[in-house]
């Protein structure tokens, strides 16, 4: 209970003014967890904002057209966490008239929500005691009791959970994980932390036994896989190139790109233009190729790194399915493409 008192005191004193802390509207609530997985405060606010001046209900959202989510989307990468966005909103709307369940147990079967945003809105919005964990969480654990269980094991994730959810303040859960949360982002900080000034310092255990840089423990991932992509860049007299729509299941489903060529080493000017001899999209067509970046563009997700380069392919027109230049950042791009289209400056 000292942990709980101390920890609320701080955040009394030292929390953040966002706009989702105004309110306890499951659905801005809602909204605002989804934002800010995988992403800091200060890169999500903004797409907060858009999304809630945009679809201020959550039957605007469920109307809205996928593709207008995924735009207003782009640069947050994680994209199944835009589908799923849109696909409970329709859901909610359309099974549950509107209405957000209010229990962690429900909420849990809401498509792209699983414990921690479960647990944040069943808590903030409802006042139910179930403790949030996430990295914030899991790093001012670890540290102040001393914990080296990997955080990213079943064990660790089991333990964890237990910890705090035996230290959550029954009375007032919504405080008690707002303020856990925005300790481990702001004062108990993966690199830096302000140890000198923390309430917990003399009774944190990674801080007097000199283990702050060591917690908490994580199991190493596997290496990621390398990837070579070169996209095909068209450009036709009348101003017109390509774009594809990506079918099927992975990170960038149904956003648009440039024709992929995917080759297993990077290509030179010589065997790139041998390459192309059996695209069925230059096969019979005069063109003119251009490298436009030397050194590939390393983009880096969690599981591959993409080696990119950008090919531009001058022709006289385009042989299938063109748009025109004018309206290409009116697409839901992946932000490795949306880049290449801003430096390139159409």
């Amino acid at each position: 209970m000292i942990f709980s008192k101390t920890l609320t005191h701080w955040y009394s004193n030292n929390k953040r003014n966002l706009p989702w802390r105004e309110t306890n509207n499951p659905y801005y609530i809602w909204l605002s967890e989804i934002i800010l997985q995988q992403t800091q405060v200060k890169q999500g606010l903004p797409y907060y904002q858009a999304f809630v001046s945009k679809y201020p209900t959550v039957y605007d959202l469920a109307k809205a057209n996928e593709s207008d989510v995924l735009k207003l989307w782009q640069g947050l990468g994680y994209y199944s966490r835009a589908r799923n966005l849109h696909a409970t909103a329709k859901y909610v709307t359309n099974e549950l008239n509107g209405k957000f369940p209010n229990t962690y147990k429900d909420l849990l079967k809401l498509k792209g929500i699983g414990d921690y945003t479960a647990s944040a809105i069943a808590s903030i919005c409802f006042n139910e005691a179930t403790a949030v964990v996430d990295g914030n969480v899991y790093r001012v654990l670890s540290r102040y009791f001393g914990i080296d269980i990997p955080i990213n094991s079943s064990k660790g994730g089991k333990a964890f959970k237990e910890l705090a959810q035996s230290l959550i303040d029954k009375n007032a859960p919504a405080e008690f994980n707002q303020a856990i949360m925005e300790f481990g982002a702001t004062q108990c900080k993966p690199k830096n932390p302000y140890c000198n000034i923390c309430p917990f310092k003399d009774s944190c255990i990674a801080l007097n036994k000199n283990r702050i840089h060591e917690l908490p423990v994580k199991i190493k991932s596997a290496k990621a896989k390398k990837k070579h992509f070169n996209f095909l860049v068209f450009i036709s007299e009348d101003e017109k190139t390509i774009l594809h729509k990506r079918e099927g299941k992975g990170i960038w489903q149904n956003l648009y790109q440039f024709p992929l060529i995917e080759t297993e080493k990077s290509m030179t000017i010589e065997l790139f233009k041998s390459e192309l001899k059996n695209n069925d999209l230059l096969s019979d067509a005069t063109f003119d190729l251009s490298l436009y970046n030397k050194d590939a563009i390393v983009h880096k997700l969690s599981h591959q790194h993409l080696y990119t380069k950008f090919w531009i392919i001058n022709i006289k027109a385009i042989p299938m399915g063109s748009v025109p230049i004018s309206k290409i950042r009116e697409f839901a791009v992946p932000v490795l493409i949306e880049n290449f289209i801003e430096s390139f400056n159409f």
